[in-house]
């Protein structure tokens, strides 16, 4: 994934308070839940050092009115001098606990990691008058985190239902009934291609009865055909259903995260082969400082040491970042744009070493 979604905080001065709130399923208490977990992270980060200016922001972000949202979906907030810099959700696997830290850089390791083996998913629960449409971006193990949801109705005024018969009389009726789905189905595919356009989804999902799934299939655009699948299970009809669909949905997204992961580890092992790589914390460092970073890769368990440096200076140089399955010296590496030879002392771009 791109680093600059970070790329404000990278250029801010420190220090920075960072927060982790861990995601929780809802209660009646869940306010009072809430401003108790925040008194505790407060506590931390004044221990840590953090000021009052930082403290207002970050507590100002959590303790909103409506609180059930932020009990849900968890949190990671950072706060800056200049106030605060990320207020995104953090759909940690339960049991991860809320974290606190005040540091010179933000401690985001987390929170990309997770971001790297998410899915932006655009859904189509279709039948044959139309389709609920869902943007979710998903991980496996965790909560389907719901960016927004429209049903996109018929747009034919004729039934969408054959006779029952099969005499010739009937053949027209069936002919406007087939026409009627195909109508409705290109109703859902424009709306799909402007969501598409502006959202760019990872997948797009089918789901719901096979007769409005292969509608909908038969009329994609190649575009949107390229990074299509379709899952059986679930739908809209109740609770069971939801769940059906969820899980089936997290399944999707841990298959797509292992393949993004397994593509990553392939490409460093190749990059290692042809000169295209660094390994270890010295080596990433160098290769940042003279701009050749193209992605930097984490291993998803470990953590190494001047990791938050590590990401806000590949940030500033514009790389990527992503998770690999591989172990790793010092439990870093990265994916270069180009070789660096042993006699290379400044940054090519600049002609002196880089800033971190």
């Amino acid at each position: 994934m791109p680093l600059n979604t970070i790329r404000k905080i990278a250029d801010a001065d420190g220090p920075f308070a960072t927060v982790y709130l861990e995601g929780r399923s809802p209660a009646e208490d869940a306010a009072q839940q809430v401003r108790l977990r925040w008194e505790e992270l407060r506590r931390r980060l004044t221990d840590a050092g953090a000021d009052d200016a930082q403290l207002t922001a970050l507590e100002d972000a959590i303790l909103v009115e409506e609180v059930g949202e932020v009990m849900t979906d968890g949190r990671v907030l950072v706060a800056g001098a200049s106030g605060l810099l990320l207020d995104a959700p953090w759909d940690a696997a339960l049991g991860a606990g809320d974290a606190a830290h005040v540091e010179q850089e933000a401690q985001l390791g987390p929170y990309l990691r997770e971001r790297s083996l998410s899915v932006r998913m655009l859904v189509a629960i279709a039948d044959q008058q139309g389709a609920v449409v869902r943007q979710l971006v998903v991980a496996a193990q965790h909560a389907l985190a719901e960016q927004d949801e429209q049903e996109v109705t018929a747009s034919s005024d004729e039934s969408v239902h054959k006779p029952r018969q099969g005499a010739l009389s009937h053949n027209q009726i069936q002919r406007r009934a087939d026409e009627a789905v195909k109508q409705n189905a290109r109703g859902v595919v424009e709306h799909l291609e402007k969501v598409a356009g502006r959202w760019t989804p990872d997948v797009l999902v089918l789901a719901g009865e096979v007769q409005g799934r292969t509608a909908l299939r038969d009329e994609l655009p190649v575009a949107l055909s390229e990074i299509t699948t379709e899952v059986e299970a679930g739908g809209t009809d109740d609770d069971g259903a939801e769940q059906a669909l969820a899980d089936a949905l997290r399944e999707t997204a841990t298959e797509i995260g292992a393949q993004r992961t397994q593509e990553l580890t392939e490409r460093f092992e190749h990059g290692r082969a042809h000169g295209l790589a660094a390994e270890g914390v010295g080596a990433v460092r160098r290769a940042i400082e003279h701009g050749a970073v193209e992605t930097l890769l984490l291993e998803s368990e470990r953590h190494t040491t001047d990791e938050a440096a590590l990401v806000a200076a590949s940030a500033r140089i514009d790389a990527q970042v992503g998770v690999i399955d591989e172990s790793v010296q010092d439990a870093v590496a990265a994916l270069l744009r180009f070789e660096i030879t042993e006699d290379a002392t400044d940054c090519p771009a600049t002609g002196r070493p880089a800033a971190w």
